[in-house]
C-alpha cells in the first residue's frame, strides 16, 4: 500500500494579510502532490483547521481540496487535533464527515472504565486504523488513561494508530516543558503511528513501536517554526516497491523561500547594528521569499528603537521581499537592565521601583510627576465594578486616566 501522513495544516493560523493563506496554499500544494503519488488514501493528524469554527472561505476552499481526493476514490482518514477541539465536543470535522469527505477514526465507546476503539477498515487495502483525538491542554491523555489496549493489541493486519499529542521519545530539548507523554501509553505492535501536535519533522522506531512519525506542519506557523523548518512537508509510506522493506519518504512544500538574518548586538551600539544590517543584504534580491531577521543580545549604549528597522525594511521590500519577520525579543540595552527592589508591601515596591528607573532615566521628573506615576499604577489595577458594563468600565478608566494626567 501507499499512503500520505499530514498533520497541523492549521488553515487560517495567519492573521496578517500577506500570510493567512499560507497554509491553505500548503495543502494544495499538498493535495496536487499527494494525486501525482497516486496514494491509496490520506492520514491527517489532527489540527486540519487553526480553530473549531473556521472562516467560510477556508471551510469553501478546503472542502474543494478535499472533493478532488473524493472523485479519485482516495479517503482521507483524521483524528480531530486541540485546535479542532470543542469542548462541547461538536466541530466542523463532523460537518466534513457528515459530507463524507473525510473520516474520523476515533469511534468506540467507554465500557465499564474503559475505552474500547474500534477499528476503520481501509475497503482499498484493508489497513484497519484507529486512534485517539487531541485535546486542548493535553487533556487527551484521559483518554489514554482510559484505553483497554488488549483487543487493539491482539487485533491482526496491518493497522495503524493516529494520536495528536507530545511523545516523551521524540520530544526535542527545545520544548522540554511541553506536556507529554510515553509511548508506552499507546497500544504496542502496530505497523504505523501517525503522529500531530508536535511541529517537528521526526521517525523514529523505539521497541515494540515501530514506524513512530511526526510529520511537521504543512506549512510553519510562527516565526519560530519558519526559522527552525524554513518549510512545511509531509510523509509519503510506500511498501510497493517488492524489496520487502518499507519505505518513508518526507515531501517538502516550498511555498516560499526563506532567509535568515541573525546579528549580534552585543557590546555594539545601535549605529554598527545598522550598517551590519546593511551589509547583510547588500548586493542580494529576494524575489518572493520571507526575510526572517532576529537581532538580541545587549546594547553598548542607546536603545533598541535606535536601530533604525524602518529604513531596513524599506530597503528590503525594495529588493522584492515577499515579506519581513522581526524578532528581537532577546534585544536589550544597559538602560532597560532590570532592577532589584527590597521586599515590603505593594505601594512601597512601586515607589522603590519608579525611583530607580528614574535615576538612570535622562530627563528629570519632578515630584509631581512621580506621584502622577504612582496614580496611573494605582488606577490601572483596579478592576470591573460588580453589575458596571464593559464600555461603562472603559469610559471610567480613560476618564480618571485624564484626570490623573491633567487634561
Amino acid at each position: 500500500m501507499r499512503f500520505a501522513h499530514l498533520a497541523d495544516v492549521h488553515i487560517g493560523a495567519w492573521r496578517d494579510p500577506a500570510l493567512k493563506n499560507m497554509n491553505l496554499e500548503a495543502f494544495r500544494r499538498a493535495i496536487h502532490m499527494i494525486l501525482e503519488k497516486n496514494v491509496d488514501f490520506v492520514l491527517i493528524a489532527g489540527d486540519l483547521f487553526n480553530t473549531p469554527m473556521p472562516s467560510l472561505e477556508h471551510l469553501k476552499q478546503t472542502v474543494g481540496l478535499l472533493k478532488r481526493l473524493r472523485k479519485q476514490n482516495i479517503p482521507v482518514y483524521v483524528v480531530p487535533g486541540s485546535h479542532d477541539y470543542s469542548p462541547g465536543g461538536r466541530t466542523i470535522i463532523d460537518v466534513l464527515e457528515e459530507a463524507e469527505l473525510l473520516v474520523n477514526v476515533m469511534q468506540g465507546e467507554v465500557i465499564g472504565n474503559k475505552l474500547r476503539l474500534m477499528f476503520t477498515v481501509d475497503k482499498k487495502t484493508g489497513a484497519k486504523i484507529t486512534g485517539v483525538r487531541g485535546k486542548r491542554g493535553s487533556l487527551e491523555k484521559k483518554d489514554f488513561e482510559l484505553l483497554d489496549v488488549k483487543p487493539l493489541e491482539e487485533e491482526q493486519g496491518f493497522k495503524i494508530f493516529m494520536f495528536h499529542t507530545s511523545l516523551d521519545e521524540l520530544k526535542p530539548e527545545e520544548m522540554e516543558k511541553m506536556e507529554s507523554m510515553p509511548a508506552s501509553e499507546m497500544p504496542r505492535g502496530f505497523d504505523y503511528y501517525a503522529g500531530g501536535h508536535v511541529h517537528i519533522v521526526e521517525h523514529k522506531d523505539i521497541e515494540d513501536y515501530h514506524n513512530l512519525v511526526y510529520p511537521g506542519p504543512v506549512f510553519p506557523a510562527n516565526f519560530a517554526e519558519l526559522w527552525k523548518l524554513g518549510r512545511g512537508g509531509f510523509y509519503v509510506y510506500d511498501d510497493t516497491n517488492q524489496t520487502g522493506k518499507n519505505k518513508l519518504e518526507f515531501i517538502p512544500l516550498n511555498i516560499k523561500n526563506t532567509y535568515k538574518i541573525e546579528v549580534s548586538a552585543d557590546n555594539k551600539t545601535p549605529e554598527v547594528i545598522n550598517h551590519e544590517l546593511e551589509a547583510k543584504i547588500q548586493q542580494k534580491e529576494f524575489n518572493h521569499t520571507i526575510v526572517l531577521l532576529k537581532v538580541g543580545g545587549k546594547l553598548k549604549s542607546g536603545k533598541p528603537s535606535d536601530i533604525d528597522f524602518k529604513n531596513f525594511f524599506r530597503e528590503l521590500y525594495n529588493k522584492s521581499t515577499y515579506f519581513v519577520m522581526r524578532n528581537t525579543s532577546q534585544l536589550s540595552s544597559k538602560e532597560m537592565e532590570e532592577v532589584n527592589v527590597s521586599s515590603g508591601s505593594a505601594e512601597q515596591l512601586e515607589e522603590e521601583l519608579i525611583k530607580k528607573h528614574l535615576g538612570r532615566a535622562p530627563v528629570f521628573l519632578s515630584e509631581k510627576e512621580e506621584c502622577t506615576i504612582k496614580k496611573l499604577i494605582q488606577l490601572m489595577s483596579e478592576e470591573q465594578k460588580e453589575g458596571e458594563k464593559k464600555y461603562e468600565y472603559e469610559a471610567r478608566m480613560k476618564k480618571e486616566a485624564d484626570e490623573a494626567l491633567g487634561f
